[in-house]
C-alpha cells in the first residue's frame, strides 16, 4: 500500500458527533506502530478503534456508542471514504483497516515478548486464526482465544470474566473480533478494568484468516470496490447499512471543505 503525508504541522482529522470531537489521531502505520511499542515498553494499555461511515452512523445513534468512542486512545482510518475527506480537508491519513493490522501488530507483540490473546468470532475461526498467526508470526505467544456466547454483553457479567482472565494469563494484547459497537465498548470497560491491556477492534479480521468470511480480491480493494464485494455477497444486510452511509457523505464532504479552510 503506498505511504499517505501526514497532515503538515501536526493538524489532525476529527469528526464532530452530538457535540463530542472523534480524532483520528494515528495518521499512519509507521506512527501507530511506533505508539505500541512504547506503551508496550511502558506496560500502558490502550483501546484502538478504527472509524469507518458506518461507525460515524451508529455513534449519531447511540449514546453508549460514543461514549466509548471518545474513550479510545487510538483512532485510524477504516474505509476509503475515510481517507478521501482526510485528504479534502488537507489533514490527509492512511488507510488502516482492522484486518491488515492484526499480523503487524502480532509482530510487534513477539518482538516486544508480549503475549496475546483472541476474543471474539467463533470457535472454529479462532482455530484457524489461531494456527494462521503462529504459523506467520514466529515467536507469537497466543495466550488465549476465546468465543463468546451469543447473547455477549459489553457491560455484562461475562465481559467482566472476560477481562478478568486476560488479567490471570498476562495478556498485554487482545484482538476483539465482536463487531461494533460490542466491541469499542468492552475494549472501554477494559481500559478502566484492565489498564495494562491493548485492546484492538477488528470486527471480521479473524474470520478472514480460516476462510470463514471471503474477502475481496486484492484488486477489487486497490480499486475502493471492497464496499461492492460486501454488498453483493450479503444484499439484506450490506445494502441498507451503506445506503445509510451515503446518506452522511454530503456532510461530511462540507465539513471536511470546513476544516480544509480553517
Amino acid at each position: 500500500m503506498p505511504r499517505e503525508a501526514v497532515a503538515p504541522g501536526g493538524r489532525q482529522l476529527f469528526f464532530e458527533v452530538q457535540g463530542q470531537r472523534i480524532t483520528l489521531n494515528m495518521p499512519d502505520q509507521a506512527g501507530l506502530e511506533s505508539e505500541v511499542l512504547r506503551r508496550f515498553a511502558s506496560g500502558e494499555g490502550f483501546a484502538l478503534a478504527t472509524v469507518n461511515l458506518d461507525h460515524l452512523v451508529k455513534l449519531k445513534q447511540s449514546k453508549e456508542f460514543l461514549q466509548a468512542y471518545a474513550g479510545q486512545d487510538l483512532v485510524v482510518a477504516d474505509g476509503r471514504p475515510i481517507v478521501w475527506l482526510s485528504r479534502l480537508a488537507r489533514r490527509p491519513v492512511e488507510l488502516m483497516p482492522g484486518s491488515d493490522m492484526i499480523v503487524p501488530l502480532c509482530r510487534l507483540a513477539a518482538a516486544a515478548g508480549v503475549p496475546v490473546a483472541l476474543v471474539g468470532s467463533t470457535d472454529g475461526a479462532l482455530k484457524d486464526a489461531a494456527s494462521y498467526l503462529e504459523s506467520r508470526v514466529p515467536g507469537l505467544d497466543l495466550a488465549w482465544c476465546h468465543a463468546p456466547s451469543g447473547v455477549f454483553d459489553p457491560d455484562g457479567v461475562e465481559a467482566g470474566e472476560i477481562l478478568e482472565t486476560l488479567k490471570h494469563k498476562g495478556v498485554h494484547l487482545c484482538f476483539l473480533a465482536l463487531g461494533a459497537p460490542k466491541q469499542e465498548r468492552l475494549a472501554h470497560r477494559g481500559r478502566r478494568a484492565a489498564p495494562s491491556i491493548g485492546f484492538v477492534s477488528i470486527g471480521a479480521g479473524l474470520d478472514f484468516f480460516g476462510g470463514h468470511q471471503k474477502r475481496a480480491p486484492r484488486w477489487m480493494r486497490r480499486l475502493a470496490l471492497e464496499w461492492l464485494w460486501r454488498a453483493l455477497a450479503s444484499p439484506k444486510r450490506m445494502v441498507p447499512r451503506y445506503a445509510r452511509c451515503f446518506a452522511i457523505l454530503p456532510g461530511q464532504i462540507l465539513k471536511a471543505l470546513r476544516l480544509r479552510f480553517s
